[in-house]
């Protein structure tokens, strides 16, 4: 009995055992993490082994390669197909470029990719068709608002910083808008501001600082004062800053043609010089001295006449704005444009040096009326040109939303409510 009790526990166990094993077996899900593209320059990035870095002392491009598993002959076919689109002698001491090589064992260097500035970037295909492009990457204007009350001890710059905003907004608005209109040097405390700007990023991500101001309302001594950023002239991009009766807010010419600088010897006829034995030696320009490299700016709209170099004026550039007025600007490190090009007030057209007969940094900046040279300062200079009769109406439809954006900025200091924190985008295609 005892025997037959255990055989059929046996075989029940057998049976179920049978049972579980017939049962499909449900294997654990396994899972996968999707791999993000990265995309920079045009190429998923994932692709590639990526080695990044900055053009040094002794690099050229053919040196670069040759370190990256390229032979000479590989190299002198690769620059002589692309000699007409990248200039590889032009490479700057301190930019950056990438090589993107294949994810194999062989690791061949596929592409050459140079940035000379944060937005261009040039790319050399090195295998296949050997070719050379420029491209920009992808740009972003983000429109901001920002609003401040200047308090006792105060500035523009003061209040900018505690608000964790750019300080090129207070050069833009004291510099570019109301140089004309307000003294930003004798504010008063309870001057108040509003401004709608847009920031600039490249990539997205990169910010690239302030781009521009559209418009600006600034209460000094309890006046007002609205600026409205407009284009007058769609062919050569001229945009000037005009206030709600559509009169312009600027002169025709820029106080000084740098930026942050001083006034180091001003237009004097009877000035005795130390280094020519204390004779009187006139001099018939405005130095504004600043450090070596500081961009020289075009004080007014005009076309390049001269840029050259002599003995006395070093490197110098000279602009005529019409038929009454000329400028020079002397001693520079560096020239940035050539005669018969057309630039606008603002323009970079070369950089601060110590060229010429010239005792120190800075640029000896000189002016011309009918032909004379003149002290710009005890000169009264013409406005900019107005808005034509033919803009006027466009320019004052323009406005109206504008004006209401900039009316509803709320200043934290009048009100409890928060600033509201919309950000308008546009991308640049």
């Amino acid at each position: 009995m005892k025997r037959l009790i255990a055989a059929a526990f046996v075989a029940v166990c057998l049976i179920s055992c049978k049972k579980e094993d017939s049962k499909p077996k449900v294997e654990p899900e396994i899972a996968v993490a999707e791999v993000k593209e990265i995309k920079e320059f045009g190429f998923n990035l994932n692709d590639y082994i990526v080695k990044r870095d900055t053009i040094k002392n002794g690099d050229s491009f053919g040196v670069i390669l040759e370190r990256n598993k390229l032979e000479y002959p590989e190299i002198f076919h690769i620059a002589e197909k692309t000699k007409d689109s990248f200039d590889n002698t032009k490479l700057q001491i301190g930019k950056p470029y990438t090589m993107l090589f294949s994810k194999d064992s062989l690791q061949e260097p596929k592409s050459f990719i140079y940035q000379p500035n944060p937005e261009e970037y040039i790319v050399v295909n090195l295998k296949d068709t050997v070719h050379a492009y420029k491209s920009r990457k992808p740009i972003t204007y983000i429109e901001k608002t920002a609003s401040g009350v200047i308090t006792p001890g105060s500035g523009i710059s003061m209040v900018l910083e505690e608000k964790g905003l750019s300080q090129v907004l207070a050069y833009k608005m004291a510099d570019e808008i109301y140089a004309w209109t307000i003294d930003f040097r004798r504010l008063q405390p309870g001057d108040r501001f509003k401004v709608i700007y847009t920031d600039k990023y490249i990539d997205d991500s990169i910010y690239s600082g302030v781009h521009n101001i559209k418009a600006a309302y600034f209460e000094h001594n309890k006046e007002p004062f609205y600026a409205f950023q407009f284009e007058t002239d769609s062919v050569k991009h001229i945009r000037d800053y005009f206030n709600e009766n559509a009169k312009n807010l600027r002169r025709a010419f820029l106080k000084a043609p740098v930026q942050f600088s001083r006034i180091s010897s001003r237009y004097n006829l009877k000035r005795r010089i130390a280094h020519y034995g204390y004779r009187v030696k006139a001099h018939r320009g405005t130095d504004f001295a600043a450090p070596n490299g500081t961009p020289i700016m075009a004080t007014a709209n005009g076309t390049i006449t001269k840029s050259s170099y002599t003995r006395g004026n070093g490197k110098y550039v000279k602009i005529r704005h019409n038929a009454t007025y000329e400028t020079q600007y002397l001693h520079m490190s560096r020239r940035a444009v050539k005669v018969g090009q057309f630039v606008k007030q603002g323009d970079i057209i070369g950089y601060v040096g110590n060229t010429g007969s010239s005792s120190g940094n800075h640029v000896c900046y000189r002016f011309w009326k009918n032909g004379k040279q003149v002290d710009p300062f005890r000169q009264k200079l013409p406005e900019a040109e107005p808005i034509s009769d033919s803009l006027k109406a466009k320019y004052l439809d323009f406005i109206v939303p504008v004006k209401e954006q900039l009316d509803n900025i709320i200043l934290i200091e009048d009100s409890a409510l928060e600033l509201p924190k919309e950000d308008y985008i546009t991308e640049i295609q």
